[in-house]
C-alpha cells in the first residue's frame, strides 16, 4: 500500500511548503522542489538526485509515475498519493500534470565545471535579481549550446521554483556554477578563458569581435551594468548597437544575441 496524504496539516506537507517558497529551507534541506513531468524527466535524465515523489492518481496513472522513480533509483516506497486538495496547495502552477518531485540540490561551485572543449564559450551574469530572467538566461544558454553558465554575486538560489518554471528545465541541463565576482575572473585568468564584458565605454560592436577562443560573455543588469572588475578584466569591452530612443535591453534578451553571435562564429555544430 502506497502512503497517501489528504491532510493540508500534515508535518510532510508543511515541509514542502517550506522548500516550495523559503531559499533558507532549500539550503538548509540541501532540497527542492520540482513540478510536472517534462522538468522532473530533464532532472533525472541530467543525474539530479530523485528523493521522493508525491502524485495525485487521478491526473497521473500510476504506471507513468513508477517509471519515473525507476529511473531516478526509486521505488514505491519513495511515492506518496497526494488529494486533489493536497496537490494544489503544494503545486506552484496548477497546470502541471499531477506530480511534484523531491531532488538534492548541488552546491554548483566554480572548481566542478568540467570544459568538454578546448575552447570553451562561457556566459556569465552578473547580479541578476529576477527568477524570470536567470530562467530566461538559462533557456538562452541551452538553446545556444554553451559550454557553462556562471551566475556572479547571485541575488536568489539557482532552486527558486520560478527560475525552474521559467527556464523550463534548463536549470537541470546547463553546466552552472556560482561565485562571487573577484573569484570568477580569477577562475577565468586561471583557465585563460578571455572576458568580453557589455559595457558601453571603450567598446566594440560585438558582431566585430572575434569570440572563437576561449571566450567568457558577461552581461549585467539593466539597472546597475556590471561591477568595475569586469571592465578592468576584460580583453574587450562589447555593445549591442541600439537604434531607437532606449540605451539598454533586458538582459536575458541582451545575452541571446550576444552568445548566439558567438555560436554563430564558431559554427552552429560544433
Amino acid at each position: 500500500m502506497l502512503k497517501k496524504i489528504t491532510s493540508l496539516q500534515n508535518r510532510e506537507i508543511k515541509w514542502l511548503l517550506q522548500l516550495q517558497e523559503k531559499s533558507r529551507s532549500r539550503k538548509k534541506e540541501k532540497a527542492f522542489l520540482v513540478e510536472g513531468l517534462r522538468e522532473i524527466e530533464l532532472a533525472v535524465n541530467h543525474h539530479f538526485e530523485l528523493l521522493h515523489i508525491y502524485y495525485v492518481p487521478e491526473k497521473i496513472d500510476f504506471q507513468e509515475v513508477l517509471e519515473l522513480a525507476k529511473k531516478g533509483d526509486q521505488h514505491t516506497e519513495q511515492m506518496t498519493e497526494l488529494s486533489q486538495e493536497v496537490y494544489e496547495k503544494v503545486a506552484y502552477r496548477g497546470s502541471t500534470e499531477g506530480v511534484i518531485a523531491v531532488f538534492r540540490t548541488r552546491e554548483n561551485e566554480l572548481e566542478d565545471l568540467n570544459f568538454n572543449s578546448a575552447s570553451p564559450l562561457i556566459l556569465i551574469a552578473e547580479a541578476p535579481e529576477k527568477p524570470g530572467n536567470i530562467g530566461a538566461i538559462l533557456r538562452t544558454a541551452d538553446a545556444a549550446g554553451v559550454d557553462a553558465v556562471i551566475i556572479a554575486n547571485p541575488k536568489t538560489d539557482l532552486y527558486n521554483p520560478n527560475i525552474i518554471r521559467s527556464s523550463v528545465g534548463c536549470v537541470f541541463t546547463n553546466n552552472i556554477a556560482t561565485g562571487e565576482t573577484s573569484e570568477i575572473i580569477e577562475f577565468l585568468r586561471n583557465k585563460n578563458i578571455h572576458i568580453y564584458a557589455a559595457i558601453l565605454q571603450e567598446a566594440k560592436a560585438y558582431h566585430e569581435v572575434n569570440f572563437k577562443g576561449p571566450a567568457a560573455i558577461v552581461v549585467g543588469t539593466e539597472a546597475t551594468g556590471l561591477s568595475e572588475s569586469w571592465r578592468e578584466n576584460s580583453l574587450q569591452n562589447i555593445i549591442i548597437p541600439m537604434q531607437g530612443a532606449i540605451d539598454s535591453m533586458n538582459v536575458s534578451v541582451a545575452a541571446g544575441i550576444l552568445i548566439f553571435e558567438a555560436r554563430r562564429q564558431r559554427g552552429f555544430n560544433q
